[in-house]
């Protein structure tokens, strides 16, 4: 498996003032930073869902659409991202969208809420560069680890021993073993980095746990 491994810090942010303190804190330290998009309608929160800057910088960011709609999304704000990363559960036309998002020259993941199953993108894995699995349910820091998730991990990763697999949700130094022998390359890890008092330590802990 000749994946990289990264852990990237979850931005969730309600106006562009908060945005830029947080990204403050991280954009120097890691290699991509995650934008939650939240629109209070496809998950019971909010989050980036307005016209936000983004600072210059070497760090590469991803959006994580948990949003309803999200080609309206991309439409309008493709050029601000290197990856845009939709719901599997928010999308009519799946093909489609990854064929929208490959002529922006962008790369493209699908995004499984716990209870969706791999099976829904058996038929366009190959034409995707990377799999969110989600650990908890969207939409919240802090909520609790899903460990029955790690077998949605184990089997994609016998399926694609070459595609970026990343999770999201729960990640902290004492579940991060368990995804990475799952077979996650990417972490995605929320209030364990961002409401840490040490986010350099705390993203240094993950760096540890998964070398």
């Amino acid at each position: 498996m000749n994946v990289k491994k990264q852990i990237i810090p979850a931005i969730i942010a309600k106006s562009q003032g908060e945005l830029d303190n947080l990204l403050e804190k991280v954009v120097d330290l890691v290699e991509i930073a995650q934008l939650d998009i939240m629109d209070e309608k496809f998950v019971p929160n909010m989050s980036l869902f307005f016209d936000f800057k983004l600072p210059k910088t070497s760090c590469k960011f991803e959006a994580h659409l948990m949003i309803k709609n999200p080609e309206i999304w991309i439409e309008k704000n493709w050029e601000k991202v290197d990856t845009i990363l939709i719901h599997y559960e928010s999308c009519e036309n799946p093909k489609e969208l990854i064929q929208k998002v490959k002529t922006k020259d962008r790369r493209v993941g699908f995004v499984l809420n716990p209870e969706t199953s791999l099976e829904n993108i058996h038929d366009f894995i190959d034409e995707i560069d990377q799999v969110l699995i989600m650990t908890v349910n969207p939409g919240f820091y802090g909520s609790p680890f899903l460990p029955e998730m790690l077998d949605k991990i184990k089997e994609l990763r016998a399926l694609r021993s070459y595609i970026d697999i990343e999770v999201d949700g729960g990640v902290t130094d004492k579940t991060i073993d368990l995804v990475n022998n799952a077979g996650a390359n990417l972490f995605v890890s929320g209030s364990y980095i961002m409401k840490a008092k040490d986010v350099k330590g705390s993203i240094d802990t993950l760096k540890k746990h998964v070398e």
